[in-house]
């Protein structure tokens, strides 16, 4: 289920800023650590060491399972690292007026474009145009 809701198309308001896009991603880590959690579990690790014993068929299900799993905490979790680095930013589009704003903007514009390209899973059009989106937004 956690994986069916990470591969659907988010669909937001069109007025959420910044905050909004690491407050998402901060939400999708906690799943995800939690969700890992549970598979390093004793009573996990039992039934797969019987699977295994057993040469269950499906074993080649669940290792790609665990791949998909691993694969959306790492997203999740380099996307947390990255949005977290555009804050200090980010901030005076939400504490500042429209005049004292102009000088973050430059630091905010290399800042996502730093993410953008160093980025393994933040570097797709369609997430750095939904973040700038919500930069203009705020």
């Amino acid at each position: 289920k956690v994986l069916a809701e990470n591969d659907q198309v988010r669909k937001e308001a069109d007025d959420l800023g910044p905050r909004a896009e690491l407050d998402y991603w901060k939400k999708k880590l906690s799943k995800f650590n939690y969700l890992m959690e549970q598979l390093k579990s004793p009573d996990v690790k039992a039934v797969l060491g019987v699977l295994s014993a057993g040469k269950s068929k499906l074993m080649k299900k669940w290792r790609a399972l665990d791949i998909h799993i691993t694969d959306a905490a790492n997203e999740a979790k380099d996307n947390v690292k990255y949005l977290y680095s555009l804050e200090k930013y980010y901030d005076p589009l939400y504490n500042s007026d429209p005049v004292s704003m102009v000088d973050a903007i430059p630091g905010l514009i290399n800042a996502i474009k730093m993410i953008q390209s160093i980025s393994q899973y933040y570097n797709t059009s369609e997430k750095i145009s939904s973040l700038f989106v919500k930069v203009s937004a705020q």
